[in-house]
């Protein structure tokens, strides 16, 4: 991971504004049930505050940034596989090292699973502390 990321000087740094930031992800789900559960739990642990539930969907927002989660009637059955083609994660910043333990933690109790367990919490590396954690979706 380490290799993927850069330092941009000061001075070369985009104008506060937002132009080219992330303004949402929509994730659909083939069940919405268990995606309420999975990823409401997580992302109300993150700070996130539902916004709009619709039956088959839900709208969480952190400031200006948004995610979808969805099971309408475009969303074709398949199960997913994260080394398929398209996306393969979200990352999300945590906190300390303490609210990722803390959510490492309670993980199951939201429909969460941790990855990698016997490289965790470095599994991306000796200074990468994190949680990979996969609900039952995948």
């Amino acid at each position: 991971m380490k290799s993927a990321r850069w330092s941009i000087p000061a001075a070369e740094q985009a104008p506060a504004g937002r132009r080219g930031s992330l303004h949402h992800v929509e994730l659909w789900v083939g069940d919405i049930t268990a995606a309420k559960r999975s990823w409401g739990w997580l992302l109300h642990r993150l700070g996130y505050r539902l916004g709009d539930d619709w039956g088959h969907g839900q709208a969480w927002q952190l400031g200006p940034v948004y995610i979808v989660i969805e099971s309408g009637p475009d969303v074709r059955s398949a199960e997913h596989e994260r080394t398929r083609p398209g996306l393969n994660h979200l990352a999300f910043h945590a906190g300390s090292r303490q609210d990722v333990d803390d959510i490492v933690a309670a993980c199951a109790e939201g429909g969460w699973t941790l990855m990698f367990a016997d490289r965790h919490p470095f599994a991306g590396g000796p200074d990468h502390y994190a949680a990979y954690l996969e609900d039952d979706a995948g």
